[in-house]
């Protein structure tokens, strides 16, 4: 077992290297995050936020592209997540049905009000659009009448890893200061440490120092009996007194460590937004603090007094009255006059405010998160070519969001859920799914722009076959309406549940083609009994 001194000392070892960027983390949020400026200093309750700018910009533009993340990525009011597998389009009723209700189940576990879902990825977003990356944990409370899962952001402050040699994290350290009496509940008295649990009744709300670690089985030699063939171990260290307060082993680490856009040589990300806006967000607090007081001056010019002429102070508020010597001579000039002012710059000074502004907005993606109108009547091919345009501008936004934010939360929890009992027991899933992985479909406007160039393109396809057909009456052969069709409407978003299958369309076409057939040998029999009776009347009238 490795020993807590040795544990702690490898957790103390990152949080020294990763001294460094705190550094930039701390000029970020006092530019875009100020509720998060503490990485180098401490804050104190009540302390006010933004008393050092001069402009809330930089502060909305993070605020607009954190929020948007939840908005588009997981809408409440959506199933923004679909649980599939490969070849799923293939997958018989009976594996599609039970898929749909384990979604359904873990949607309701994850919005549970208890879990805090909303709470830790709002937070977590927050941290992503400023620091490229955040900090989730995802326990199991287990110390209520009903268990539920708990989901919990960490400062970044607090949270240092390493990764492993394939460029996965194999190493979470997190520091964390509970109070006595939430470690008992957590735990239980007899888990810790005897300077703990002789602590007085009165004292239970004082902190502890403490770790909470996630490494992977090869890195820590613990209980290898108990934990043999888990792939994680998960540790509570009482760091004050060098104890361990609990190890269990683990199928997940329970953490999830998002990064946005990561560089070789560090195993932290940066946000590209931030990066990108620090240098517009330093120039746009310095630029408004000089037009704020270049507008000062204009409405409050700095004044030329006569010396031993004025009697008192001058009073330049509303309605102040400066009181003057009653035997100067006017003519040697007033005895106060403001200096004159040279207004020309202000609005020159506005423009460039405005476009610092604009370089902000472009920088933190605001002007990329939704697909622009359209522009009068536009033809089938420019839509289309606005779609490939907007996919091309929101893939870097989305993409690390999809798979390394949301797609680890998912399989995390779907996995925590799978292995306590949630969806039933395992010997009860269909055959066909049993020993195969499980993939997640996620929802976004990304998909939602890439499924509609579907419909655009249909409908491109559709004008150069009415221009074929006009020269070519057999050029429909070419072309496969009826699948097209489908992904169109697919694309659009009309619902599965409101499109038929292709079986179920084969047989309509089949049937429709069937009655045609009758109607027209139905029609064929009596024109030819028309033209029987008539030639039968001919007959007798001849004879």
């Amino acid at each position: 077992m490795m020993r807590p001194k040795d544990l702690i000392a490898r957790g103390e070892q990152l949080f020294k290297e990763r001294k460094a960027i705190t550094t930039l983390w701390q000029e970020i949020a006092e530019n875009f995050y100020p509720q998060r400026a503490d990485f180098t200093i401490r804050r104190y309750v009540g302390e006010e936020f933004a008393e050092h700018l001069y402009s809330s910009y930089p502060i909305l533009v993070h605020r607009d592209l954190s929020n948007s993340f939840a908005a588009m990525l997981r809408p409440r009011k959506k199933e923004w997540f679909q649980i599939i597998v490969d070849d799923y389009d293939e997958l018989p009723i009976p594996g599609k049905i039970w898929l749909d209700e384990a979604g359904k189940r873990m949607r309701r576990a994850m919005y549970d009000r208890k879990s805090q879902f909303v709470r830790a990825t709002a937070e977590g977003d927050a941290d992503f659009a400023a620091f490229g990356q955040c900090c989730i944990t995802r326990d199991v409370n287990w110390h209520t009448e009903s268990p539920h899962l708990l989901y919990r952001c960490w400062h970044l402050r607090d949270v240092a890893w390493a990764e492993r040699a394939d460029q996965q994290v194999g190493e979470v350290y997190i520091k964390w200061q509970p109070r006595i009496k939430e470690l008992k509940a957590m735990f239980g008295a007899g888990a810790m440490h005897p300077n703990i649990d002789k602590v007085k009744k009165d004292q239970n709300l004082s902190k502890v120092d403490c770790m909470r670690l996630a490494v992977t089985s090869d890195v820590y030699a613990g209980q290898m009996d108990q934990g043999a063939g888990y792939p994680w171990m998960i540790v509570y260290l009482d760091v004050q007194n060098s104890h361990i307060i609990n190890e269990h082993p683990a199928w997940s680490s329970g953490v999830t460590l998002p990064r946005w856009q990561t560089v070789s040589g560090s195993q932290y990300a940066y946000s590209p937004a931030a990066v990108a806006g620090l240098p517009d967000a330093r120039l746009l607090q310095a630029m408004s603090l000089t037009l704020l007081e270049a507008g000062e001056m204009s409405v409050r010019p700095p004044m030329i007094a006569t010396q031993d002429a004025i009697r008192g102070d001058i009073q330049l508020y509303s309605g102040g009255i400066t009181w003057a010597d009653v035997e100067y001579d006017e003519r040697k000039g007033d005895v106060l006059r403001p200096i004159t002012q040279d207004r020309r710059g202000l609005p020159q000074g506005y423009n460039e405010r405005d476009n610092q502004m604009a370089m902000l907005a472009e920088a933190f993606y605001i002007n990329k998160l939704t697909l622009p109108p359209p522009e009068g009547d536009m033809t089938a091919f420019e839509v289309g070519q606005r779609v490939e345009e907007y996919v091309r501008a929101a893939l870097p936004l989305f993409e690390p969001m999809e798979h390394e934010y949301n797609g680890q939360l998912c399989e995390d929890t779907f996995d925590t859920l799978l292995r306590a009992g949630v969806f039933g027991s395992v010997q009860d899933m269909p055959r066909e799914l049993q020993g195969r992985e499980i993939h997640f479909r996620f929802e976004s406007p990304l998909h939602e722009a890439i499924e509609r160039k579907d419909a655009s393109t249909f409908m491109e396809s559709a004008e150069l076959i009415r221009v074929a057909l006009e020269m070519d009456p057999t050029a429909l052969a070419h072309y496969d309406s009826g699948s097209a069709l489908r992904a169109a409407l697919e694309g659009i978003g009309v619902k599965h549940k409101h499109i038929r299958t292709e079986r179920a369309a084969q047989e309509i076409i089949r049937s429709n083609a069937e009655q045609a057939r009758a109607e027209e040998e139905a029609e064929l029999a009596k024109t030819q009994a028309t033209a029987a009776n008539q030639f039968a009347a001919a007959q007798e009238k001849v004879a």
